[in-house]
């Protein structure tokens, strides 16, 4: 499963998208998306990285 971005907490530090070693994440208008979800290997390397707690795995 890809991860899930809070948007209301997403700042926009694009640390998520810099760590994703297979491209999962793009930043668009200051906000992460989950661009290519189907591309994820639930390494988990966004979650821990993101400095606001925006992200989370289901």
């Amino acid at each position: 499963m890809p991860p899930i971005i809070d948007t209301q907490k997403c700042k926009g530090a694009a640390a998520c998208a810099e760590v994703c070693p297979v491209n999962v994440i793009d930043i668009v208008k200051g906000k992460a998306v989950v661009a290519r979800p189907d591309d994820c290997i639930e390494c988990r390397a966004c979650e821990a990285a993101c400095p606001n707690n925006a992200i989370s795995f289901p």
